[in-house]
């Protein structure tokens, strides 16, 4: 028994690298949502010309976490009230968005953001956008953390969310 969530908010390699780290969730693939163009890839999607973000797609057994529980360890791992930005990363590309693959999702995607944001200083921007199709990015980006540990980015970006993670929300499940 398995569900699908589709988030972006930020760089995927973050939401990948911490989103294999959670009980319950069975795989994670990067890859890009919510553009016009037929399987993009990194380049077109970086220049901002596609309307994709860069998302993750999270495969998740709903006996052990829940989609609202998805949404909560995703609004903990990112900034939500930023416009197309995380940090340094950038344009539309890297928008807080949240892709529900049903209706249900969709009413507690809405539901979460409302009780939510009363707890962030800044209004939550974070987008919900109508599903379309999910394009895998490239393989050299999927698992990347765990892959490169030593890339300046995993160490400077990456292992502080993972750390934040572990103290804030640890496992779920």
């Amino acid at each position: 028994m398995s569900e699908t969530a589709i988030i972006g908010g930020g760089c995927f390699w973050c939401l990948d690298a911490i989103y294999r780290r959670v009980d319950g969730v069975k795989n994670v693939v990067c890859g890009y949502c919510g553009g016009k163009r037929k399987n993009p890839t990194y380049e077109q999607v970086c220049s901002g010309a596609t309307g994709h973000a860069e998302v993750v797609k999270i495969e998740f057994d709903p006996r052990i976490i829940g989609y609202r529980e998805i949404l909560e360890i995703f609004f903990s791992i990112h900034d939500p009230t930023t416009l197309n930005r995380q940090g340094a990363d950038i344009g539309t590309q890297y928008r807080s968005v949240i892709f529900p693959v049903d209706q249900t999702q969709e009413r507690i995607a809405k539901e979460t953001i409302n009780r939510l944001n009363p707890l962030f200083g800044n209004a939550i921007v974070t987008t919900i956008e109508p599903f379309d199709r999910f394009w895998p990015a490239e393989d050299y980006h999927q698992n990347f953390y765990d892959n490169n540990k030593g890339h300046g980015y995993c160490r400077a970006v990456i292992e502080p969310k993972i750390e934040k993670f572990h103290k804030t929300v640890g496992k779920r499940g």
